[in-house]
């Protein structure tokens, strides 16, 4: 245990040969002075080990230095990659983030982000979501808000969005220039943006490739496990014959892939099998998964740095995230 003393300002001052107020006005990104007063002061925190209170120099500023991120399921492979975007983003930054989830849910949604509005986040960041658009422009006009999956414009409010009907329709049209023409689609949950827009990349494909749309393989895979589990399971009780999926997202893909397992049907052999998302463990499926890469990862990153923009009033960096589809061994020509 260190029973050392803790090292304050005023003792840095005296070190570094400023007054603490200058000191305080480095610490702060405020102070003009000259490149060798500023180095003194460094090293002088760096000899004695200064540990500023920057939850003290939040306040000054007005600032609490937290982020509120409105998450969907902190459990879910995809969003656990968007928040360790959003962590290494603003790991140095004196931020810190504040996680909660809406659970799909755009009454509960709309209580979260209330919840950290009132905890007096600096911003909020919106990974996807139910909540209305309305609700967020609302809460712009309180705290700086990033919310990705959208195309939303307003005050204090910048949207990410990434083109998953184009990355379902690459899915899908791999799987039709294979020669499958009877393709089911493991569909996202109802009324979420991204799962419109993959059902939609869908359609397109089949449509220009003048298949025949059959609504029987388009079925509810709930962007989960158990959904995918489910769906697959439906379609063989059933007997709708297929020869492919194109599961919205890979936790859905996992299911399917155990419901073929289960009823004796071989992946790519059989039924060929594509995801959407390229989650870490896409790599590690037997056999690994052919998905849509969506940069769930970088969308963190990209998200909080635009809130931090935002929150210090400086423009926006870019936010250009491409989608690309990730060839590997889960599907092939149908036999």
């Amino acid at each position: 245990m260190n029973d050392r003393p803790t090292t304050t300002l005023d003792q840095v001052a005296r070190a570094a040969g400023v007054s603490p107020s200058t000191v305080s006005r480095i610490l702060n990104g405020t102070a003009r002075v000259s490149e060798a007063k500023r180095r003194s002061v460094e090293e002088a925190i760096a000899r004695l080990d200064y540990r500023p209170n920057v939850l003290a120099q939040g306040l000054a500023r007005g600032r609490s230095l937290t982020i509120g991120v409105l998450t969907q399921d902190i459990a879910s492979p995809f969003y656990s990659e968007s928040l360790k975007g959003i962590e290494e983003a603003l790991a140095g930054t004196g931020y810190a983030p504040l996680f909660v989830s809406g659970h799909w849910d755009a009454e509960e949604e709309s209580r979260k982000v209330a919840l950290l509005v009132d905890r007096r986040v600096d911003g909020v960041i919106v990974l996807t979501g139910m909540i209305p658009d309305d609700a967020l422009i609302a809460t712009a006009e309180r705290v700086p808000v990033a919310v990705t999956g959208r195309t939303l414009a307003a005050p204090h409010l910048i949207s990410i969005d990434l083109d998953h009907e184009a990355g379902a329709y690459a899915a899908t049209r791999y799987l039709i220039d294979l020669g499958h023409t009877r393709i089911a689609h493991l569909a996202g949950v109802q009324g979420h943006a991204d799962a419109r827009a993959r059902l939609a990349g869908y359609r397109r494909a089949l449509q220009e490739a003048g298949i025949a749309e059959d609504p029987a393989l388009v079925v509810d895979g709930q962007f989960n496990e158990n959904g995918g589990l489910d769906a697959v399971n439906g379609l063989l009780d059933a007997r709708v014959p297929f020869t492919a999926v194109f599961a919205a997202n890979d936790q859905s893909a996992v299911g399917a892939r155990l419901a073929l397992y289960r009823r004796g049907l071989r992946v790519p052999e059989d039924i060929s099998l594509v995801g959407f998302d390229d989650l870490p463990g896409s790599l590690y499926t037997t056999p690994p998964l052919t998905t849509v890469r969506q940069p769930a990862h970088e969308l963190g990153r990209l998200a909080a740095r635009v809130l931090l923009h935002l929150i210090d009033n400086r423009p926006a960096p870019a936010l250009d995230l491409p989608m690309s589809l990730i060839v590997r061994d889960s599907a092939q020509a149908p036999a």
